[in-house]
């Protein structure tokens, strides 16, 4: 009983350490915007996360069958799209706000899944969110409007990244899923920030680079593998619904962006909502279960 409590509180501090590590190394991604821009940035942490992720899990050894391809592809195409729509996103709007409308897409997957009727007011509830978060084009402080579209996108292209990456991983191993995927949307998008950027890149930058691709993909990654063996995925994914909250503290510690009460209670409402789907979540799986046992 005593090492299965320790197992939960190791995979909370993972939870919590990947989370931090993850908007940390967007606060230091959006410091590099000035110098080589949302497309350079992208470029080197997607090339850098696909190289240490490529030498860790070595995915040549587990290609996807013919039939899987497509998918691998569009799981690839998906990461990548996310990484710089949120990127673009955040170079206008602020770190906690551009991750709570990012989280959209993962919310709309869980809860267009759900059949059942009470999770309205989960709907409801990131509906008011979102309302909240609209610019008010009528205010001087109000939010850049193609800053929010573009989270939104990022937040689309996360619903495809979740959908598709169910089908790959299904067929391979999780670490060698996510290595290709890196990969394909490093093959993409690294040549596009290399070259929209090239007079930009400097030897100072490889540095931070590699340090972006650590906190932002490699680390966290790999917390989140010791959290998953360690606590339910249910339980996981109702801790990670507070990741919008710890971009907007990063965003506030490391970056100096102050939000309004209003902001801070749409981010409350997104996170209310995406709990309240995960607890749903479990409640469906535990009937399934029920009716087959």
């Amino acid at each position: 009983m005593q090492s299965s409590t320790k197992d939960f509180l190791l995979a909370i501090i993972c939870v919590i350490l990947a989370m931090i590590t993850i908007q940390s190394g967007a606060s230091i991604a959006k410091q590099l915007f000035p110098i080589v821009g949302p497309e350079g940035t992208t470029a080197l942490r997607l090339g850098f996360s696909a190289l240490i992720l490529c030498l860790i899990f070595k995915p040549w050894k587990h290609l996807p069958t013919q039939g899987n391809r497509t998918s691998i592809i569009v799981y690839g195409l998906s990461l990548g799209g996310m990484n710089i729509l949120f990127y673009y996103a955040i170079e206008r709007i602020p770190l906690g706000i551009g991750v709570a409308l990012e989280f959209t897409g993962p919310l709309a997957v869980a809860l267009f899944s759900s059949r059942r009727k009470r999770d309205l007011f989960w709907v409801a509830c990131a509906i008011a969110g979102i309302l909240l978060l609209l610019p008010d084009m009528s205010s001087q402080d109000s939010l850049d409007p193609i800053g929010v579209i573009l989270a939104l996108a990022a937040g689309a292209c996360w619903a495809a990244y979740i959908l598709f990456g169910k089908k790959t991983g299904s067929q391979s191993s999780g670490g060698a899923t996510v290595a290709l995927g890196m990969t394909i949307a490093a093959l993409v998008l690294v040549p596009y920030g290399g070259i929209s950027q090239s007079s930009a890149f400097t030897w100072g930058i490889i540095p931070l680079g590699i340090g972006i691709a650590i906190l932002s993909s490699a680390l966290p990654y790999t917390l989140e593998m010791v959290a998953l063996r360690n606590m339910p995925a249910q339980g996981f994914s109702i801790m990670l619904s507070l990741e919008p909250a710890f971009a907007a503290l990063a965003g506030f510690i490391i970056l100096g962006e102050l939000l309004t009460l209003w902001q801070w209670l749409a981010i409350l409402l997104v996170i209310i909502a995406s709990v309240g789907s995960s607890f749903s979540s479990v409640k469906k799986q535990k009937n399934i279960l029920d009716l087959t046992s």
